[in-house]
């Protein structure tokens, strides 16, 4: 099987009703796009559906207002067996001004399931160009990390 298109981009522009109390686009409201960013960057490249496992190191760089365009580039950087991790990128666009920040990243687990709501394998990502081979790396790296934070949470959980 061959694996689909490892990117995704996806712009939204941020209305009102997106606000918290200090007008500012509320986190929560990001949070939701970003699931959804990563599900679709996810399930196209594996072809089927997955489920998040764990989203890490959600930075909000900056605020983001009403009336701004966002653009979501995500990334399938890494797979292992039936995991993927998706890199997303925000990046915000003032209209009016033509300014460009970015204003947002964060790192999804993603694992894909049969119907049945078992993991089952994902075609493995090989990297091509140097960009994609650094957030390879990066990926092995964080899931490294991932692993040993589970090891010790178990550790701790069997000590009572």
């Amino acid at each position: 099987m061959a694996p689909g298109n490892a990117q995704l981009s996806m712009t939204v522009l941020m209305t009102p009703d997106m606000a918290n109390f200090s007008g500012k686009v509320h986190g929560g409201t990001l949070l939701k796009y970003l699931d959804e960013v990563a599900y679709a960057c996810a399930s196209r490249y594996a072809g089927c559906y997955v489920v998040t496992l764990s989203v890490d190191q959600v930075t909000f760089r900056e605020p983001i207002h009403v009336g701004e365009l966002v653009t979501f580039l995500a990334s399938v950087n890494f797979t292992g067996t039936t995991s993927m991790e998706v890199g997303i990128k925000v990046v915000t666009e003032n209209i009016r001004e033509r300014s460009v920040r970015h204003t947002n990243s964060c790192f999804f687990t993603m694992v894909a399931v049969d119907e049945q709501g078992r993991s089952i394998k994902v075609p493995p990502r090989q990297p091509e160009t140097p960009e994609e081979q650094r957030r390879f790396t990066k990926g092995q790296q964080r899931r490294a990390i991932r692993q040993e934070m589970e090891h010790r949470y178990k550790q701790l959980k069997e000590q009572g």
